[in-house]
C-alpha cells in the first residue's frame, strides 16, 4: 500500500481525485485503489515544552536561564492526537510513503516531523502540488522525487524551529521576570521576527514624535514658450541659504526675485529628452499582493493571506499562495491563453483586459532559472462563480489574474523632458512626461498622468506670464501602515546603518516569510504591541517599553536577517545546523546578561510619559518642544539616543 500524507485536508481531496481509481473515505484518510490518503491539520508536533527535559523548569526562574535541550524533543499538539494515531495505523500497513507537504520550507518540516516522529524507516518519495487543478496535481504525482533530495531544506526548517524555541522561551523568559520585578504583571514576548517588527514600528514613531518642521519656500513661474505654456520653478543658487536637499531657507530672495519676474523674457538654455520603456510588473508574490491590496482595497496583510488560502483551497482558483517567488515556469506559458480564458471567464473587467491580450509576446515573467520550489501567484484557469465568491475574494483574483494578463500588452512607453530656462539671470526648470504608448498602465490605474509639456526647440524665447512664492514644510515620515511595513520587512536592508550588512542583506528574504509577516503583525497587535489607528500601525506603552528594555539588537533587523542567511545556507547544503546553533546559545548567554530590572522600570515610566503627551499632542494638534530641539521624551528619547549611538 502506498500511503501518501498531505498537510491539509484540502490537498488531500484534490490528491485522491487525481488518482486513477474512485475514492472513497474511510477514518482520517481516502482510500483510492492501493493508494492511501490522509493528511496533517497544520503542525500535528510542537516543540516540546520547558518541564518536558526537567520539572524544575515549569517555575520561570532567571537562574535556570538559558534552558538548552538535549536531545530535542517534540510533543502532540492538543487537537492533533487522533489524527496522528491514523497515521501511525496507516504507516504499520504501509510499503512507501509519499511526502506531500506544501513545496516549501515549513511544508517539509510539517510532514517529515510526523514521519519520523513515527518511526517510519522506509522509502519515502516527494510530491510537490502548488495548484489544486486535477490536470495540475495528476502532472505531480507522474514527477515523484526522492525525499532524500530535500533533508537540507528539513534541516533549514528543524534548525528554524529550534532557534526560535531557544530564542522565545529564553528572553520571553527572562524580559517577563524582570518586568515582574519592575511591577509590569504581564508576559513580555519577545521573538527573533516579532521584535524587530516592533522595532521598526517603535523607531518610525519617535522619529514622527521628535520631528521638528523647517519652513522651505519655492518660487514658481508660469512661462509663455512658442507652443504653449507650462510652470517652471526657480533653482536658487549656492549663494543663497539652502538646505542638504537644496531647499531654500529664506523667503526673502524668492520675494525679491518675484517681484521681478512678471512680463521678464528669458530662453530655453537647456533640453533633455529622453524615451523609456517599462515593463508590466511582475506577477505576485504574496508579500508584493499583500502591499498592492493593502494601497489599493484597504486590506490587512492577514486578510489577504486568508482570502489567497480560500481562493487556493476552497475555490481552486489560484496557485499556491504563499509564494516568495515573482516568476513563473517557462512550460506554463504554452498553456497560459487557455488558462487566462477560463479565468476571464465569469468576470466582466477581466474579459476587458484579456480582450486587449496579445498572446504571441513573451515577458521576462517567464524564467525557470528564477522559480525555487514555487512560483509566482497565478491562476489555475478555473472559471469563478462570482455569486460564490466575495468582494474580498473577488478583488484579490481580479489583483492576481490582471498581473499575469500584464505579461501580454505591451511596454508602458513614455517621454521624459526636462527644460531648463534662463530668466533675470537665474535658473528655472520644469519637467514633464508624455505618454507615447499605454501599454499595460490601464490595467493598473485610471488616474491621469501630469500633462506633458507643450514642444520646446532649445534657444527659444520664453516670457513670465506670473509668478509667485509659496510657503512649505518638511513633513515627518509616514507612520507604517500594513502595506508599508510588509514591504520594510521584504526590503529590511534599507534599514540597516552597517554598510557591510546592508550589502549582505539586499540579496536576503527580509524579516520572516511569505508565510509568516501577516502572522507576526497580528501577534504583535493581539499581543498589545501595536495598535491599529485608521489604516496606520503605531507602538502602544507596552511596545515601546518593551523595545527601550532590550539590549538594542535584540530590536533591530540585523540578527534575524542574518539568521535567514544562514538558514538558507542550511537549506542548499553549505552550512551545517549545529553550527548556526551554537552561536546561536553563545550569543543567548550574553543578551541574558543584560536583563536589568532597573532598565525596564524606567522603561515603563519613561513610556507611560510619551504615551501621556502623545495622546495631548494628538488632541490639541501640535506637542510642546524643548528648546532647540524636536519633540522629545520617554522612549522616544531612549530611541532617538540609541539611533544616534548607532550611526557614530
Amino acid at each position: 500500500m502506498r500511503l501518501i500524507i498531505a498537510e491539509k485536508p484540502s490537498l488531500a481531496r484534490a490528491i485522491a481525485e487525481a488518482l486513477p481509481a474512485p475514492a472513497r473515505r474511510e477514518d482520517g484518510a481516502l482510500v483510492a485503489g492501493d493508494s492511501v490518503v490522509t493528511w496533517c491539520l497544520g503542525h500535528l508536533l510542537e516543540q516540546a515544552p520547558p518541564d518536558a527535559y526537567d520539572p524544575a523548569h515549569k517555575a520561570w526562574r532567571l537562574d535556570t536561564l538559558p534552558i538548552l535541550p538535549s536531545p530535542w524533543r517534540l510533543a502532540p499538539r492538543p487537537k492533533a492526537r487522533a489524527q496522528l494515531a491514523v497515521i501511525r495505523r496507516l504507516l504499520k500497513r504501509a510499503d512507501t510513503v509519499v511526502h506531500a507537504g506544501d513545496p516549501d520550507r515549513e511544508g517539509q518540516l510539517l510532514v517529515q516531523e510526523v514521519i519520523e516522529h513515527l518511526g517510519w524507516r522506509g522509502p519515502v518519495a516527494r510530491l510537490l502540488v502548488s495548484d489544486l487543478n486535477a490536470p495540475a496535481v495528476r502532472r505531480a504525482l507522474s514527477r515523484l522525487e526522492d525525499n532524500a533530495r530535500y533533508a537540507p531544506l528539513y534541516r533549514a526548517a528543524q534548525a528554524r524551529a529550534r532557534a526560535d524555541w531557544l530564542y522565545g522561551i529564553n528572553l520571553t523568559r527572562a524580559w517577563t521576570l524582570v518586568g515582574r520585578q519592575a511591577g509590569h504583571g504581564g508576559v513580555l514576548s519577545v521573538g527573533r521576527v516579532q521584535t524587530p517588527v516592533l522595532g521598526l514600528v517603535v523607531r518610525r514613531d519617535a522619529e514622527i514624535r521628535d520631528f521638528e518642521p523647517r519652513p522651505f519656500f519655492v518660487l514658481w513661474a508660469d512661462l509663455a514658450v512658442a507652443g504653449g505654456q507650462l510652470r517652471a520653478w526657480w533653482a536658487p543658487g549656492e549663494g543663497h541659504r539652502l538646505d542638504d536637499q537644496g531647499r531654500l531657507l529664506e523667503r526673502a530672495p524668492a520675494e525679491a526675485l518675484a517681484a521681478r519676474l512678471p512680463g521678464a523674457e528669458g530662453r530655453l538654455t537647456g533640453l533633455e529628452s529622453r524615451d523609456r520603456r517599462q515593463a508590466a510588473p511582475l506577477p505576485y508574490s504574496l508579500s508584493a499582493l499583500q502591499v498592492d491590496a493593502a494601497r489599493r482595497h484597504g486590506l490587512s496583510a492577514q486578510a489577504v493571506l486568508d482570502t489567497c488560502q480560500r481562493l487556493y483551497e476552497r475555490h481552486q482558483l489560484i496557485t499556491y499562495p504563499r509564494s516568495d517567488c515573482r516568476y513563473l515556469p517557462e512550460e506554463h506559458l504554452a498553456g497560459a491563453r487557455r488558462t487566462l480564458e477560463g479565468a476571464c471567464g465569469g468576470d466582466a473587467t477581466l474579459r476587458g483586459w484579456l480582450a486587449g491580450a496579445d498572446f504571441g509576446k513573451r515577458s521576462k515573467a517567464w524564467n525557470d532559472n528564477k522559480v525555487g520550489a514555487h512560483h509566482a501567484l497565478a491562476p489555475t484557469g478555473k472559471t469563478a462563480d462570482t455569486s460564490r465568491l466575495s468582494r474580498q475574494e473577488a478583488d484579490i483574483f481580479r489583483l492576481i489574474v490582471r498581473n499575469v494578463l500584464a505579461q501580454f500588452y505591451p511596454a508602458l512607453s513614455t517621454r521624459e523632458v526636462k527644460a531648463e530656462f534662463s530668466i533675470a539671470g537665474e535658473a528655472f526648470r520644469a519637467r514633464g512626461q508624455e505618454v507615447l504608448e499605454a501599454g499595460w498602465k490601464p490595467l493598473f490605474t485610471t488616474r491621469d498622468e501630469a500633462p506633458p509639456l507643450p514642444p520646446l526647440t532649445e534657444g527659444e524665447a520664453c516670457r513670465v506670464a506670473d509668478a509667485g512664492v509659496e510657503d512649505r514644510e518638511t513633513r515627518p515620515p509616514e507612520p507604517f501602515t500594513d502595506a508599508s511595513l510588509i514591504k520594510a520587512m521584504m526590503n529590511i536592508a534599507r534599514y540597516v546603518d552597517d554598510p557591510a550588512i546592508r550589502r549582505t542583506l539586499r540579496d536576503s528574504d527580509g524579516l520572516g516569510t511569505e508565510a509568516t509577516r501577516a502572522g507576526i503583525l497580528e501577534t504583535l497587535v493581539t499581543r498589545g504591541y501595536l495598535a491599529r489607528q485608521g489604516k496606520a500601525l503605531r507602538a502602544t506603552r507596552l511596545g515601546d517599553a518593551l523595545i527601550a528594555s532590550l539590549p538594542e539588537a535584540v530590536g533591530r533587523p540585523e540578527r534575524t536577517a542574518q539568521w535567514e542567511q544562514r538558514l538558507s545556507a542550511i537549506a542548499e547544503d553549505a552550512d551545517a545546523p549545529d553550527a548556526f546553533l551554537d552561536a546561536l546559545v553563545g550569543d543567548l548567554r550574553t543578551l541574558l546578561g543584560q536583563a536589568d530590572a532597573g532598565r525596564m522600570r524606567r522603561a515603563l515610566a519613561e513610556a507611560r510619559g510619551v504615551e501621556a503627551g502623545g495622546d495631548s499632542a494628538r488632541k490639541a494638534g501640535k506637542a510642546k518642544r524643548r528648546p532647540g530641539g524636536g519633540r522629545r521624551g520617554g522612549a522616544g528619547q531612549a530611541a532617538g539616543k540609541r539611533r544616534q549611538r548607532s550611526r557614530s
